[in-house]
């Protein structure tokens, strides 16, 4: 139970990488009075947290509707996790993210980009799906649910203090904890490639 909730809280916080969503939440709310910008950062997290528990809820019907498994899904998940750890690990922000930024407006920033795909992106929905498909029990889904909650408060106290963080890290700070978390990214991209790929050469090579 403590390596499973370790496992899917360390997951989801690399995917949804709150001190990676810095830079965008200040460069979005930079001209926002301090009551306008707090209020984006609720709406942004509430958004992602409703989105997230969605997907976890709804994975196994889109499994069954779409006719996937989840070791399909794993291989897929370990090559969006790869290249988003690799610009991670050059401390960068992916061009989604970059893009979504410039075409923002005050409106909507909320939503789009800040709570897709800023915070939940590909990265954290699939992480979502493939746990709660994995977990044998309800006690593991329960672990998996205060996981979710636990990165989304952590996200939302990281950017009420967002201007203080990045004021304290500096630039140089904020890019040598991002190369540390693509790096931890990648190898969980590693071990979701091979645990999904494993299973499909042992049954095309008819392995027991």
């Amino acid at each position: 139970m403590f390596e499973f909730a370790l496992l899917t809280f360390t997951s989801l916080f690399t995917m949804m990488n709150p001190l990676g969503v810095i830079p965008v939440y200040i460069a979005l709310t930079e001209n926002m009075p301090v009551k306008e910008a707090r209020f984006i950062a609720f709406k942004a997290i509430t958004t992602a947290l409703i989105i997230l528990i969605i997907f976890a809820f709804s994975g196994k019907f889109i499994f069954d509707f779409f006719a996937i498994s989840v070791n399909s899904l794993k291989i897929v998940g370990g090559i969006i996790f790869f290249i988003m750890g690799y610009d991670m690990l050059l401390a960068r922000i992916s061009k989604t993210k970059t893009a979504s930024t410039e075409e923002a407006t005050d409106h909507d920033v909320a939503i789009t980009p800040l709570a897709i795909p800023v915070i939940c992106g590909p990265g954290a929905i699939t992480a979502v799906i493939v746990y709660m498909q994995e977990s044998a029990n309800w006690e593991q889904k329960g672990i998996l649910l205060l996981s979710i909650l636990l990165v989304i408060l952590l996200t939302w106290i990281v950017l009420l203090s967002a201007r203080r963080i990045f004021d304290f890290l500096g630039d140089n700070g904020n890019k040598v904890l991002m190369r540390i978390m693509g790096l931890i990214v990648m190898v969980i991209a590693v071990e979701f490639f091979f645990g999904g790929l494993t299973p499909i050469l042992r049954g095309i090579l008819k392995i027991t």
